[in-house]
Formats: C-alpha cells, structure tokens, sequence
C-alpha cells in the first residue's frame, strides 16, 4: 500500500504524495511530480505521521489524499543539477528586479524558485497594492524561455523564504521548523506583561512575533491562580488593593488606603483574604484569549 511523504522545498514550501513500494526516509531528497514535469525536494515527514499531517493541513494542502506521487530518491546527478539551478537564482533576482523598474512596477521581488526540470520558474514578491504584471512576465518568459509565476506574497511568509537570525540569536522559527504560521495578537504580549515596544516584540518582518505564542497558554494558566489587579481585598492590615503580580515567585504588591506597599507570597495573601474576607473574597480573573485581538499582522518570527 503506497504511503504519504510530506516534501518541503525552498522557502517552507511543503507538498503531500504517494511513495509506492520505494523505501523512503526521512531527511531524504527525493524527485517528485510536478503540475508539469518534475520538482526535488527534502522529506520532512513519512507514513502516519505525514497522513495525519495531510489530513489536517488547511492552508498549504488539500484534505483529499495526495495525486502525484514520489518518482525516485534523488541520484547524485539529481543533486548537482539542483545545485547548479539554486547557482542561478541570484541572478535571475537580480534580472528580474531590473525587469520591473524597467516596467515601472512597484513591487519589490524577494526570492526566485527554478523547478527542477527547469520548466517553469517562481518569482516571489511584496507589494502593498495590486499589481499588473503581465507585461512583465511575457518579458521574464522571453528572457528566461520558460513558464513564469509571479506570486504575491506577505512580509511574514517573505520573512520564512528568506531566512535570518531573530533577537533571541537563533535562526527564524518560521523558516527553520514552524510550518503554519498563526496570527499573533498584541493581547499575548500583555498577558505576558511583556514591553509594548514594537522594536522589541516584533520580528525581522515587521509583524509581532510568532513566539509569542509559544507560552501563552502557561502565561493564562498560572495566572488564573492570582487576584486581579486593581481588586481589592480584606486582609489582616485591612482594605488592600493589588497593584501588581509576579506569578515566576509567586509574589503579590499590595497598597492600603494610606498608600503604604509591601508584597506578600499568593499562599500568604490566600490564607489572610480566607480569615478576614471570606472565600467569595478570592475571585482569579478570567483567562484572557489572546486570539480574539488578531490583527492579521501577527508575528514572525
């Protein structure tokens, strides 16, 4: 029974097909079906793994089981050729990004893809309007003798095709190993009580960072055990209100009405709340869901 490879190619770009009796491993570069000819790429996933990833893949597949299917494992000349095609992409970049201030576009091309059999080739490119390019790909297509796709894409996706080194000084999350990108809302960022500074929570793209995500659910989680800021509360030394937590030690800033601060554990202020204001008195604040704000500039990464 043939089974699902998941293939990812130049810039995050993944593909689902069926492998029939040919041992395929992971990490592999292999040769695949086109829409017209053939394409290389690099198994990242196999068997139920990649079946489960294609099943519930709505944005970069199809639900519906894969049609093309796995051709070969890629043979040493395979990989030269590949080589020599990604040898040429600068400067099909750089001629085509002479092509559109030519043709007075404004767009600005980011990146260029050949397919493998070289029958048809990608230009990717930003731009903050729609553009009219169809002088310019019958020029690409008489300069480049081939089948030209211009496609459009965001600052957050050219961030992924590109690649580069985020704030915390490792590679892109986004054009290493996150393969969906999700929308990131400035909410994540202050349920983390992280900075409003963009400069420090946006990423190379401009956009909020995806990794913003990554520990807001333990961010809402921990924070349901403290009392809401602005609440205030009996205690032994009388009406206190909650200036500020720290849920990393487990710590609350109280103020009384003279204005007076001093910070108390989250065990020490539940058992005085529980002696003098009664357990009604303890009320946690709703989890915030930082997705509802989504502003479709989320992240990168």
């Amino acid at each position: 029974m043939p089974q699902i490879i998941e293939v990812s190619f130049k810039g995050n770009r993944r593909g689902y097909y069926l492998a029939d009796g040919q041992d395929i491993r992971a990490n592999q570069a292999v040769v695949v079906e086109a829409e017209r000819g053939e394409d290389l790429g690099r198994v990242t996933a196999t068997g139920a793994i990649a079946a489960r990833k294609c099943a519930g893949c709505v944005t970069s597949c199809a639900p519906a089981p894969p049609e093309r299917r796995v051709l070969r494992p890629a043979r040493r000349e395979d990989l030269e050729r590949a080589q020599q095609l990604r040898s040429d992409e600068p400067r099909v970049r750089r001629l085509t990004r002479e092509k559109v201030l030519r043709h007075g576009l404004k767009m600005k091309v980011s990146e260029a893809e050949w397919q493998f059999d070289r029958n048809k080739l990608t230009i990717y490119f930003t731009a903050e309007r729609r553009v009219d390019f169809r002088e310019l790909v019958r020029d690409l297509a008489r300069t480049f003798r081939t089948r030209i796709e211009l496609k459009q894409i965001g600052v957050r996706d050219e961030a992924a095709l590109l690649g580069g080194v985020g704030r915390c000084g490792r590679e892109l999350c986004c054009s290493t190993w996150l393969r969906e990108l999700q929308p990131v809302s400035l909410q994540l960022a202050k349920d983390q009580r992280l900075s409003l500074n963009p400069a420090q929570i946006s990423g190379v793209c401009g956009r909020l960072m995806s990794c913003l995500v990554f520990e807001h659910e333990l961010y809402v989680e921990a924070r349901k055990k403290f009392p809401r800021e602005g609440k205030t509360l009996a205690t032994a030394r009388g009406k206190e209100r909650v200036v500020s937590v720290d849920i990393f030690r487990e710590l609350v800033v109280l103020k009384d009405e003279e204005g007076v601060r001093r910070t108390v554990t989250l065990a020490d202020l539940k058992q005085e709340v529980a002696q003098h204001g009664g357990s009604e008195a303890w009320r946690p604040p709703p989890a915030s869901d930082g997705s509802r704000a989504g502003d479709g500039k989320g992240g990168t990464r």
